[in-house]
């Protein structure tokens, strides 16, 4: 079995290769002493646990209802997820983050992708130039709905009533929400669609998670309310290979180019790292496999 080593900071030589991706003002840097081939970038380690290659982060398999596998993949496809919205947006005026939910207990996805289709297709001919960004996300009781990043290309502000986007979506409700303020929405999105408020409707989840070792509980305020969140609790409840985002053509991945660490920091200047991880990895003798160092960066921020 492979073991593992876990520091808190990225140890990278000036000289050394890395590979970058810049997503607005978030810039991130990876360095690889050998280069691996894992499926959907990830690095099985050994029966229990695997790296994904995007972030040299070290995770578990869930070996519980669904294949070992799908947490894996779900997290990998998060990342994506993360910087797919880091690349295109960055909380200005002519982008909205939208929530579409039906005013039925509705559980149908393929009705979800269908009346999606529909609303986008009357949104687009009503605002024209237009991209958007759609993840579909499980509630507690079951029920499913998207949120929806939109960006209006020629426009620098953009307000769409609230009433208007109900009559567009026509299944339900509608909700707005603002991301000014939010200074690394992929992050912060990510998040918020991985985790899950702790309910009576989610206690069995919790109760499941407790016995696979793998609950985590973090209280947060919200609007002056404390809830109990589940720490990635939404990721069990998505069936194994269902495609949680779509995309239209103008939504781009971000450009991962290959340069010298030293120019890397040209990139960023005086920013600081504000995350960085090292893991070393063993063979059974000890000696050492490979070695995954990881920075981020967010240059809006003072740190």
């Amino acid at each position: 079995m492979r073991k593992f080593d876990i520091e808190n900071k990225a140890s990278i030589s000036s000289e050394k290769n890395v590979r970058v991706k810049q997503m607005n003002h978030i810039v991130e840097v990876m360095s690889l002493e050998k280069e691996f081939n894992g499926f959907q970038g990830i690095i099985k380690l050994s029966k229990t646990h695997y790296c994904l290659k995007s972030t040299g982060e070290i995770f578990e398999y869930n070996l519980s209802e669904n294949r070992s596998d799908n947490i894996a993949g779900l997290k990998s496809t998060f990342h994506k997820i993360r910087d797919l919205i880091n690349s295109n947006f960055s909380g200005l005026g002519n982008e909205l983050h939208v929530t579409l939910t039906y005013a039925e207990n509705m559980t149908d996805v393929k009705k979800l992708l269908s009346d999606f289709q529909k609303f986008w297709q009357r949104y687009k001919w009503k605002y024209g130039n237009v991209d958007y960004l759609s993840v579909i996300e499980p509630q507690g009781r079951g029920a499913w709905h998207c949120h929806v990043l939109i960006r209006h290309n020629d426009l620098k502000k953009v307000y769409v009533p609230p009433d208007e986007l109900a009559r567009l979506w026509g299944n339900g409700f509608v909700k707005i929400k603002s991301l000014k303020g939010v200074d690394n929405i992929g992050a912060y999105l990510s998040a918020y669609l991985g985790d899950i408020e702790l309910t009576d409707e989610t206690t069995k989840l919790a109760i499941r998670m407790q016995n696979e070792k793998k609950l985590v509980i973090k209280e947060v305020e919200v609007e002056g309310v404390k809830k109990s969140i589940i720490k990635g609790g939404r990721l069990h409840m998505y069936p194994s290979g269902m495609n949680l985002y779509r995309k239209s053509k103008g939504i781009v991945f971000p450009e991962v180019l290959k340069m010298s660490y030293k120019d890397a920091k040209k990139i960023v200047g005086s920013t600081n790292p504000n995350y960085s991880r090292t893991v070393t990895i063993h063979d059974d003798d000890g000696a050492v496999l490979n070695r995954i160092s990881y920075e981020s960066y967010n240059t809006q921020r003072k740190v």
